[in-house]
């Protein structure tokens, strides 16, 4: 809902300004990893860490609505993004963990969640038709990239919320690899017993 009213009302209407009639949406999507790294860089500074991550976030928002604006998504595109969106995510995680080492097994839980969630993600891709704008099949889950960006940069902001934030996380991206892995057994299920 708020996505949908995001990329409505903001993004895709940003994308259509002057200011980004010589970008390339690949440009965008490069700035984005270039802040998350920075992230990683900054974390002796987590307000900043914090901002840079934000602003990695939204300038991720827009390279879609511009490749699809401008006519240029493409394979390699969606694999660019992919991509970097992981190392944007890894390094949030890897700042969390370098402003307190002793975070260890917390982060790695948040690290073994997302790559079980992407997991899903991608295998749920694979194996189901498209239907969506995007150039692959998108399942939303409970716990997406802006949520868990909030996730983060709560963390980020608030240290003594990090360790109930940082299982809070773990759990509800379990949950999201969990549910759509499920639904997605459902619908084979059900396709098996009609003899599709």
């Amino acid at each position: 809902m708020v996505e949908n009213l995001y990329k409505t009302y903001i993004a895709n209407p940003l994308v259509k300004t002057r200011l980004f009639a010589r970008l390339h949406p690949n440009h965008l999507t490069l700035a984005a990893l270039v802040l998350g790294l920075l992230t990683l860089a900054l974390y002796k500074l987590p307000p900043l860490a914090a901002l840079t991550l934000a602003l990695s976030g939204i300038l991720d928002t827009l390279d879609g609505p511009l490749a699809r604006h401008k006519g240029l998504a493409s394979d390699t595109g969606s694999l660019l993004d992919i991509f970097c969106d992981r190392i944007v995510e890894l390094c949030a995680i890897f700042t969390l963990y370098a402003i307190a080492p002793t975070r260890a097994l917390p982060c790695m839980l948040m690290i073994a969640s997302s790559l079980l969630c992407i997991t899903s993600f991608l295998t749920v891709g694979i194996f189901s038709q498209n239907a969506s704008e995007k150039s692959f099949h998108y399942s939303p889950g409970l716990i997406e990239r802006f949520e868990a960006f909030l996730f983060f940069i709560a963390m980020l902001l608030v240290p003594s919320l990090f360790t109930p934030l940082a299982y809070l996380y773990s759990v509800l991206v379990l949950f999201t690899a969990l549910s759509r892995m499920r639904s997605f057994l459902k619908i084979c299920f059900h396709r098996q017993e009609k003899g599709d």
